[in-house]
């Protein structure tokens, strides 16, 4: 297993199945990439999640950060949840769960009483140059999209 990346790293460049074709990290050097973890398609607080970052979208886009989403759901449940969401962004299916191994955020938890593995909700601010700036654990989804678009522009702003 792969030690987990922590801000002031560069990020290693890894790619995935997407909505919008395969995604590859080296191919948006240049851009701030915000990528966020989320547990499963179409539940209550993930939908929530992504519709918020889906409203602030254009202010990301002015911001010069790309927004990308994450889960282990498949590539059809990918475009079915994005489509009925109207998301603006991709979302990458990481359905062998490499790309989580390799920022941590796969966990234990529990699910009405019976432990599960699954995705701890988690997004990752990525600098322009490749480089982790920022990382939010065990995130709560209220005005948490406000909180990384605020980072963003920061970043942004001393670049």
């Amino acid at each position: 297993m792969t030690e987990p990346i922590h801000p002031g790293q560069p990020v290693p460049d890894f790619s995935a199945a997407s909505t919008a074709g395969e995604f590859r990290l080296s191919q948006h050097r240049g851009n701030i990439v915000v990528l966020y973890f989320y547990p499963k398609d179409n539940t209550p607080g993930c939908t929530t999640e992504s519709r918020d970052f889906a409203a602030m979208h254009d202010h990301f886009v002015a911001a010069g950060a790309r927004v990308v989403g994450i889960s282990r759901d498949s590539l059809r449940s990918h475009e079915t949840f994005r489509e009925r969401q109207e998301l603006p962004f991709e979302l990458l299916a990481d359905t062998d769960e490499a790309v989580c191994s390799r920022f941590g955020v796969i966990k234990q938890k529990t699910m009405y009483g019976k432990p599960v593995r699954g995705i701890e909700r988690s997004t990752f601010l990525i600098d322009a140059e490749g480089v982790l700036r920022q990382e939010w654990r065990g995130v709560k989804v209220p005005a948490h999209a406000e909180a990384v678009l605020r980072a963003v522009e920061e970043l942004a702003a001393g670049s």
